[in-house]
């Protein structure tokens, strides 16, 4: 997947794109910014590394952060409605995990969980474990991982 076909077909499509990040602090609205002109397609991302952050920037309900954690798709979603409602952008994804070191028997780390936000469309989300790659291999695969999501959610 071509990024800068990603954002040319958005274009096309007259689509607007946001990102919530948070395992990722920021590396796919980094990408997308990184091709000359994504300006007026890419509106803006927000890092949302702490629980009140994604509560404060994003509208995160505490009672689904208390209930599910941060890493999970219930928050995923949350994240994804939230940047889609706080952005002017018809197209939001949203990534929360475990980069690492460390996890859980419960929450092990790789696990990164995705949504996706779409004006007039469903709403999707997933969980994928990379497993342990170690941190940098670990959010890079999460990057690549919403990069595709959003490659999906821009085809007709």
């Amino acid at each position: 997947m071509n990024i800068a076909d990603l954002l040319q077909t958005a274009r096309v499509w007259g689509w607007r794109l946001t990102t919530a990040e948070s395992c990722t602090g920021g590396m796919v609205a980094a990408a997308l910014t990184d091709i000359p002109g994504s300006s007026d397609v890419f509106d803006r991302g927000f890092v949302t590394y702490s629980n009140a952050a994604k509560v404060e920037m994003l509208g995160v309900s505490p009672d689904t952060l208390d209930q599910y954690g941060a890493v999970s798709e219930a928050v995923a979603l949350e994240m994804a409605r939230g940047a889609l409602a706080h952005a002017d952008a018809s197209l939001a994804v949203s990534i929360t995990g475990i980069a690492g070191p460390g996890g859980s028997a419960h929450k092990p780390e790789g696990r990164v969980c995705f949504g996706i936000a779409q004006d007039g469309r469903a709403l999707f989300t997933e969980t994928v474990e990379f497993g342990a790659l170690g941190r940098d291999r670990v959010r890079l695969a999460a990057r690549d991982h919403a990069l595709g999501l959003l490659w999906r959610a821009v085809q007709p």
